[in-house]
């Protein structure tokens, strides 16, 4: 927690007579900017005379505790910006410090202290790419975003690690750097998607460092770099194979039960992500519905529960969770989560490929199959693009006409998907 930033202590001596310094940190809010945000001010008052030094950082009202004047923690960029206020507001106080031992303080003498003989304030120590990635990966992680903080890790672990030094500087990041960063990953033989999703990461870094005021724009080394993956091969089954795998027979409470489990629930849920279904409650079902919040994105989901959903769900006796993958006192979305979640979905494509190697079905089956394989069967079946995507929960086509339409009545996808599953036990 930061301290609050208020310096009342200083007396000042003329004629015997003391003034008190007033130094605080505060957000001014006369005059607001046109993006919603005050500047944030060291303001100065001395014999009733008030003056404002401008710190160079703005935020919204919301992001701004008045009683510990500081940026609040949830805000993003909190810990660099409160850091860069705090050394001026330490540098102003050394000063009016300063002068007042020499009994010679002044608004004016202190004007010409931070002006002339050091600058406005002490230059704030350079905050380099690696330092300012970590309080990102801080923020992720104190507002349990595990998967966005794994992601930064491992861009800027891997970035690090071509650099070959403890500390890179936003500048040290342009276009020739990432050229050849690119091509050291090539000839490791990491893939281009792999690749693009380095990019893509190190690219929204700079983007926020940009918004932090932490770096300039004009520095901005992504204008000719070119970000390229490549099409993934294909992940979906048909409905032939679909079947297969559902009459395949396998030990009840062998871990191939559990993941043919799995997958089919997935499926019955319209290719919901084993993310998703892990984080399934009791809750979340209400009256033959099941409801939930997508991880990912947020978005709400109202399924119909299918005699297929039925019958996997039956199988089990949950405790808190619907499957048997959390422990039910689970810290939900931190690190522990995101390994133990990692882990069942390693295991659970482990034991479908043994599965369908048994069923001759030569895709590499996976969790995220189930997703694939849904939309491609409803495809097949002859129904429309802008249907299957609002059953995934995407937008289809422009996403400015998309706010014109309506959507589709949930009766319709309940039919879709009870249709797709048709001969699925």
């Amino acid at each position: 927690m930061f301290a609050k930033f208020e310096f009342a202590n200083a007396r000042v001596k003329h004629h015997k007579i003391q003034f008190m310094v007033s130094i605080k940190v505060l957000l001014d809010k006369r005059h607001q900017k046109k993006n919603q945000e005050f500047n944030v001010v060291i303001r100065i008052t001395y014999k009733r005379i008030t003056y404002n030094i401008q710190t160079g950082v703005s935020v919204v009202e919301n992001n701004w505790n008045d009683n510990l004047c500081s940026i609040v923690k949830e805000s993003n960029n909190s810990v660099v910006l409160n850091k860069k206020i705090n050394s001026q507001f330490y540098n102003v106080q050394k000063i009016t410090s300063e002068l007042e031992e020499e009994n010679r303080f002044s608004i004016d003498e202190l004007k010409n202290q931070l002006f002339n003989k050091p600058p406005l304030v002490e230059k704030p120590k350079e905050i380099s790419f690696n330092e300012f990635t970590d309080s990102l990966i801080s923020n992720f992680i104190s507002t349990r975003k595990t998967g966005n903080s794994q992601v930064y890790s491992v861009a800027k672990n891997r970035i690090m690690g071509y650099a070959g030094k403890d500390t890179l500087l936003f500048k040290e990041i342009d276009y020739q750097f990432l050229e050849t960063f690119k091509d050291k990953l090539a000839s490791e033989n990491i893939k281009p998607n792999t690749i693009s999703n380095y990019l893509r990461t190190i690219r929204a870094i700079y983007n926020k460092a940009i918004k932090a005021k932490v770096v300039d724009r004009s520095l901005y080394p992504f204008y000719d770099i070119q970000i390229k993956g490549e099409k993934t091969q294909k992940r979906s089954i048909t409905k032939e194979d679909i079947l297969k795998l559902n009459k395949e027979k396998v030990k009840v409470g062998s871990k191939e039960w559990h993941a043919k489990n799995y997958f089919f629930l997935s499926f019955a849920l319209i290719g919901a992500s084993f993310t998703d279904i892990a984080y399934l409650t009791k809750d979340n079902i209400q009256k033959d519905r099941i409801i939930f919040r997508r991880r990912k994105t947020k978005k709400l989901y109202d399924i119909k529960l299918t005699p297929l959903a039925k019958e996997v769900l039956k199988q089990y006796k949950p405790d808190k969770y619907l499957l048997p993958i959390f422990p039910s006192n689970m810290v939900e979305d931190g690190i522990e989560s995101k390994n133990i979640t990692r882990q069942a979905i390693k295991q659970t494509n482990k034991y479908l490929d043994r599965i369908a190697k048994r069923c001759k079905i030569e895709l590499n089956i996976t969790t995220y199959v189930a997703r694939h394989s849904w939309a491609t069967i409803a495809k097949r079946m002859g129904y429309s693009n802008e249907l299957i995507a609002e059953a995934l929960g995407h937008e289809y086509g422009n996403k400015i006409t998309n706010i014109y339409l309506d959507s589709f009545d949930q009766h319709l996808i309940d039919d879709l998907n009870l249709k797709v599953q048709n001969g699925l036990r």
